[in-house]
């Protein structure tokens, strides 16, 4: 789970690698099979920089400007509405790729692989 999205973010540059953010929510099965099937694997394989924040959690994050708030918070600012949402980050905190959205989401777990 992410704690600091600047601090995520930077370890991620410094690996020239995006970070990858995961919008996921609990008991989402979509979320578990791209989490357990993609993300994980290519995290272990390729080195890519994964975090997960959470639909309706209270948990605290600080975003990229260090502002804290909850992961939920975060998830309305950013107006993701459907789990799994696949974010990809660069320097600054700018999206640098279209979001890959939901589980049905033609393409999805192939754009991922």
């Amino acid at each position: 789970m992410a704690v600091s999205l600047a601090d995520e973010l930077s370890q991620a540059l410094g690996k020239r690698s995006p970070l990858l953010v995961m919008v996921s929510l609990e008991g989402c099965p979509f979320c578990r099979i791209v989490r357990e099937n993609y993300l994980a694997p290519m995290r272990e394989q390729q080195g890519l920089h994964v975090v997960q924040v959470d639909m309706r959690s209270s948990r605290m994050v600080k975003d990229f400007q260090g502002a804290t708030l909850t992961q939920d918070e975060l998830i309305r600012r950013w107006e993701i509405k459907v789990a799994p949402t696949v974010l990809f980050f660069g320097s600054g905190g700018a999206e640098i790729a279209e979001r890959l959205v939901g589980g049905l989401y033609p393409g999805l777990l192939w754009r991922l692989s």
